[in-house]
This record gives structure tokens, sequence and C-alpha cells, in this order.
């Protein structure tokens, strides 16, 4: 098939939405399918469209919907689709949700954060991750106790929490908190700044590509995930294929990855609750050695293999639903 795949996040660009774009183009071409990852939409034909992010694609999806109603179209729901926009946009991100035949959600409970007339549509996949080297078990006695924050630094992410629980950790603690990200906007940057100046816990690293990224991941014996809203991402399914810990914010996008049982959840922007669990995570190894053995189990669900044959299903299911329609 002849796909076309809209994101909002420009080539070259490091936001998770085109990562995603990028993989699954590979993965789709793995399956024998044409992929041509778009920015912006004009209205050439193709098999199948496939959009990320309901409000910021809303305009191509109605202006594919209006040329081709017998095409099938599939829409990926965001965290700031779910989470946000349904609720500041909702007339243009549910006119998306309408127009799609399958919804992809990236985490296991979305559907209780949509509305009811879309829940039948909705298709879970799973983000993947290659294999990635197994995070290091540092000697108890190293200098460090290095725990890492990965991602833009924005609202969303809360990417500074780690960096102010740290603080308040006793003097003769380990932690030190390595952050990559790219800053959002200027008041990031400069927020970022001033942690770097006043906090001797805290490192910024800027923004990392791949493979430096998973270097930081495998020296590091502990990752934080401290979002506030999330879609499901795609640094904890890296985390969890390479067995580092998460201490993860209790939200549904990261529940709906690591399980409602997992051990390592603060409530979302706790300063003192999240300096509890990176307390006991640098002391109590055996809490420690419990959330290795959690991330590891959920691994199997981030292969590429698993991620390929749900687009595959999302695909059967997109093109069956559009001919019942028509037929």
């Amino acid at each position: 098939m002849q796909i076309t795949l809209i994101t909002p996040a420009p080539p070259g660009s490091k936001a998770g939405n085109r990562a995603t774009a990028e993989r699954w183009a590979s993965l789709l071409g793995n399956a024998g399918h044409q992929v041509n990852v778009v920015t912006e939409y004009d209205g050439a034909p193709c098999d199948l469209f496939i959009a990320l992010h309901a409000w910021r694609s809303h305009d191509a999806i109605q202006t594919f919907r209006k040329c081709w109603p017998e095409t099938p179209l599939i829409l990926v729901l965001t965290g700031t689709d779910i989470y946000r926009h349904q609720q500041e946009y909702p007339l243009p991100t549910r006119a998306s949700m309408a127009a799609a035949d399958v919804l992809i959600g990236l985490h296991a409970l979305v559907s209780e954060d949509i509305p009811e007339e879309f829940a039948g549509k909705l298709l879970t996949l799973y983000q993947s991750a290659n294999e990635i080297p197994p995070a290091t078990n540092k000697a108890v006695t190293s200098e460090t106790f290095d725990v890492c924050v990965i991602g833009h630094l924005r609202e969303e992410k809360d990417s500074l929490r780690a960096a102010m629980a740290a603080r308040l950790l006793p003097v003769e603690s380990r932690v030190r908190i390595l952050n990559a990200g790219k800053p959002h906007n200027a008041q990031w940057q400069a927020l970022v700044e001033q942690e770097m100046a006043e906090n001797p816990r805290f490192q910024w690293l800027g923004e990392l590509d791949k493979p430096n990224t998973q270097n930081l991941m495998a020296q590091c014996q502990l990752m934080v995930m401290s979002s506030v809203m999330e879609g499901g991402a795609n640094v904890v399914s890296e985390a969890c294929r390479a067995g580092l810990p998460i201490i993860a914010s209790d939200i549904p996008g990261n529940r709906g990855l690591l399980g409602k049982d997992y051990q390592g959840y603060y409530r979302a922007r706790d300063d003192a609750a999240l300096a509890r669990l990176l307390q006991k995570a640098e002391s109590d190894p055996e809490f420690l050695k419990r959330l290795k053995g959690q991330v590891s189990e959920r691994a199997s669900l981030f292969t590429p293999e698993n991620e390929q044959r749900s687009l595959e299903r999302a695909l059967e299911i997109a093109l069956q639903r559009r001919s019942n329609l028509e037929g």
C-alpha cells in the first residue's frame, strides 16, 4: 500500500512524534508498504492515511476526508490530545477522532480518558525500542548514584522535578541528576541554566542523539519519568528494554505502560514523595532490584516485532471498517 503519514514534527526534529513517524515508516516498509512522511498535506491520493496528533493534524485530516472519503484513516492519540486538547479544543480534537476508522492509543489506559463513543475504534499499540546495552550496576561504593531524566524540557514533562527533589536529599546522598533534553523555549533555557548554577546535584547535558542517549541510560542506575501528562513515552520502552529501573509519576500514561502494580510511582509534582523514592532506591538494593525486575518483565511488550504486528493489525481493521462503511 501507498501510505501517507503526517506528523507535526519536522525532519531532523528529535521530538517523540518525529521518532514515531520515522520508526513506523521503517516498520511498515519491512511489511512491504511504501510510506511518505509529511508535515503538510496537499490532498494527494494514497491507499491509507495515518495522522499523528488529533488537534495539530485536524486541518490535514479534514482535507483528507473531504478529498478521499472512501480511503481509510488511522489517528494516533498523543498525550496532549488526550489530557489537554480534548478540554481546550474539544471540537477539532473530537472531529479528528470521529473522522478516523481506527484510533491508536500508546498505553493500555487510553480508553478510560476518551469519549465512550470512540472507545470501539481504539487499538492499543506499545512503542518499541531496539536492544539496548543493559544498564550498569555500579558498585555501592561508587562516588555517585546517577539518575537520568530524558526528554524535551517543557511543562508537560515537569522536567526539573527530579532536580528539585534532589535538593531535599540528605547531605550524604550520592544522587546526581543527569538531564538530557532540549529546552522548549527561552524560559526553560533560563530555568535549566539557573538549576545548574544553584544545584550541585544537577547536571544538564543538552539535547543528545540516540547513541549518546543510550550511553547515558547504560551509565545510570535509575531513570525518573516525571511527566504530568503522557500519551505513552517511548523512553519508558527503551528503559524497560535496557532493564533500567524507573521512578515514574503516577499518571495514566505511565501506569498504562508499567502496569498498575508497579512499585516505583510517586504523586505527580510532589518533590518530597519523589525525594523519598530516590533515597530509597539509593539506599535499598532490594527495592532497586524489584524495580529492575518489574521493568524487565515488561520489556517483551516493547519489541519492534510486537509494534509491527500492532501496526499491521491497525491497517487491517481500518481497511475493513472503511470497506464496511462504503459497502
